[in-house]
Parts: C-alpha cells; structure tokens; sequence
C-alpha cells in the first residue's frame, strides 16, 4: 500500500517518554495523562482506561445501568456503541441520521424522546462523526426537557470543538475518547472517560479498579470489595506514549484540515464524487468522508489496486446480524443511513501525509472517476 488509510508516525517525546518507563524512571505517566488531558480539554476529571470500548462501557456503569433501561444512538456508529449498552442487558435505540453529516438526526432524536418517556430512558450517546459534531447546545437542552444523560462518542473529536470549546468541556455528562479508533490503529491502546460530575468520577474511579477500597492507614494489601467493577486500568507504557501523541494533536489536527481543503479543491466536480462540505471552520477532519454514487465497493477495490486505502464510517447497525435478529429491524427501517452506507467512502487523512500524498490520492480518485459511466 503506497498510501495507506491510516498511519501514525512517533514523536522523539513519545521515545522518551517510554524510554523513561522502560528505565523505571519514578514517573506516573498514568496520572501525568489524565493530569495533562483534563487540563487540555478543559474538563474537571478524566480517568484513562484500557481502549475507547472500555471507556464506555465504564461510562454505562458508571451511570448504573441496568437490565431494561434504554440507551438512545446514532444507527450509524462503531458495533461497540450498542455492545456496551446490551453487556447490561438493557436495549439501545437507534435512530436515522441525517444526510450530510452522517451524525444521529436530532429532529428524530427529539420526536422519540417526546413519544417515549420513561424512567427507563436512561442516556443518549452521541457520536461526532470524523470529530464534525451536532447542535450540541440542542442536545444538552434536550436532556434537561426528558431527563436523560448524555454520554458522547469522541472517538474521532480528540481535541474537535464546538463553539470554541473542546469537545470533553461542553456540557455533555461523560464524553468518552479512543486514542485508537476504528480502523485508524495507533501502535498502542487506550480510552480515556472525562467528567465535570464528581460524582460519576468517583463511581467511574471505584468501579474501574474491581471496586477496590484500602484504608490509608492500613498495610497496602488489606483491602475491601464493595461493588461489581473491572479492570479498567491503561499501561504506563501506554499512557506513555499517548501523552505525546495529545501534545501533537492540536498541530495535526491543522495539518487534516489543510489536507480536506487540498481534497476539496482539487476534487470539486469530478463526477461521480460528492464532497463533504467545508462550512464548519471547526471540523477538525478525523476523517474525509465522499460520496460514490456509482458502486462504492469496486471504486474502493480499484483505488486499493492503485494503493491507495480507504474506509467505512459505519455499516449502520440495523444491517448486521445480531441487532437485526434480536430487535427484528428491516434493511429499509432507517433509509438515509442505509443511503449513505451504500455510497460513502472515508479517504486517508492524517497528519504524516505530505502534499504529494494528498496529490497522488486526487490524481488517482480522478482517474478512477473517469472510467464510471
């Protein structure tokens, strides 16, 4: 693969940093993260987890979920959204979306929750889409007229915005991070749960260490177990390296926005091709999403054969095996997320793509383009 979808290139601070755990240097990287990351993103708290998936799911104990309650999502979103809704037996909702940013529709969201109030409605989780986010002061004001928690999915807004703000500070009451997303693979894992509540960080604290207590006066291996947790806990190795990679983040993102532009430029009115639209200055492009309007499939077969990779941001969920049995969904239950779906495509954004890159990418979508009819 000459340009492959997703690569990550490491900094000299992220060797030194693990050259400093490798060398036991008495440094709690974990704790320096966290410290670093809630300081970057502006938020009170932030607890550092395994990977994204178990930042949420931590995120739905630490909201106490339980068997019936009722999680509302994006029907175009990563399995591991209603994965970690349906591990508490209760049911995730899914709603269409809406046809340009592939972001959950919020004129649906907001019917469902009018027609559906219940106790049992307990959260909606949001998920900005390549980091482009919805009307998120609509959303927050959603959730005080029904009285449900809003959980947002930032596996691709690592340091996106919205209203000047970073995503992680804007009102949301757990936003939970991937520092390596789907199909964007980072050399290392982790999650990271933030909160501006005191007291989900500290049910989302006990219940990522087993629900461990020890009393400060106490040898260190007495201890008490006072409720059902896991293990959560990310490496020092790991958080290591991703303090370096958050001290680069706000550089790369600038450098995945002169890219879309590039992209855009140079590729509006090929035919066949829709762009994504440029009007949010706030976008921070995780990901550059087209549109193939004459089959998607062997446009990206043809691109791979010119070595170039491309992705998928999502299959929507009501299409794979599982939810489409256990909650009998039909394929044309949510049509403009199956729309999309048939025709979208993610093209390699990042940081360590030079001009020529981007150049060779364009050259061949060009190409390819001119041989459809």
């Amino acid at each position: 693969m000459k340009i492959p979808f997703s690569k990550y290139e490491s900094s000299r601070e992220a060797h030194s940093n693990v050259s400093d755990v490798l060398d036991a240097e008495d440094i709690n990287q974990v704790q320096e993260l966290q410290d670093e990351f809630a300081s970057y993103i502006g938020a009170n708290f932030a607890l550092a987890t395994s990977h994204g998936t178990s930042a949420l799911h931590l995120a739905m104990l630490a909201l106490d979920l339980k068997r019936g309650d009722k999680v509302v999502c994006s029907v175009n979103a990563h399995p591991n959204v209603p994965e970690v809704v349906r591990h508490f037996d209760a049911e995730p909702v899914f709603i269409d979306i809406d046809a340009d940013s592939y972001n959950i529709n919020l004129d649906k969201l907001e019917n469902y929750l009018e027609d559906n109030k219940s106790k049992k409605l307990k959260a909606v989780i949001i998920t900005h889409i390549g980091g482009a986010t919805v009307d998120l002061s609509r959303v927050y004001s959603m959730a005080g007229i029904y009285n449900v928690k809003i959980v947002e999915d930032a596996s691709d807004a690592l340091g996106a915005s919205y209203n000047g703000e970073k995503i992680g500070s804007t009102g949301a009451d757990i936003t939970c991070f991937d520092f390596s997303s789907h199909l964007k693979k980072n050399i290392c894992n982790g999650g990271m749960l933030v909160t501006n509540d005191d007291e989900i960080m500290e049910r989302a604290a006990l219940l990522a260490n087993h629900a461990i207590v020890r009393d400060e006066d106490a040898l260190e291996y007495i201890y008490d177990v006072v409720d059902i947790g896991n293990d959560y806990s990310m490496s020092e190795l790991n958080a290591a390296y991703i303090r370096a990679q958050v001290k680069e983040q706000d550089k790369n993102i600038a450098r995945q926005q002169e890219i879309a532009k590039m992209y855009s430029d140079a590729l509006g009115g090929v035919n066949h091709i829709t762009l994504p639209s440029m009007d949010n200055a706030e976008n921070p492009f995780s990901l550059y999403v087209i549109k193939v309007d004459k089959n998607r499939d062997s446009f990206a077969v043809e691109l791979r054969e010119e070595g170039i990779g491309s992705g998928l941001h999502y299959i929507p969920l009501h299409l794979l095996t599982y939810y489409k049995a256990k909650y009998s969904l039909r394929v044309n239950d949510f049509p403009v997320a199956l729309r999309a779906y048939q025709q979208i495509l993610s093209l390699p954004i990042y940081a360590a793509m030079d001009d020529k890159d981007v150049k060779t990418v364009i050259d061949k979508i060009k190409k390819i383009a001119k041989t459809r009819v």
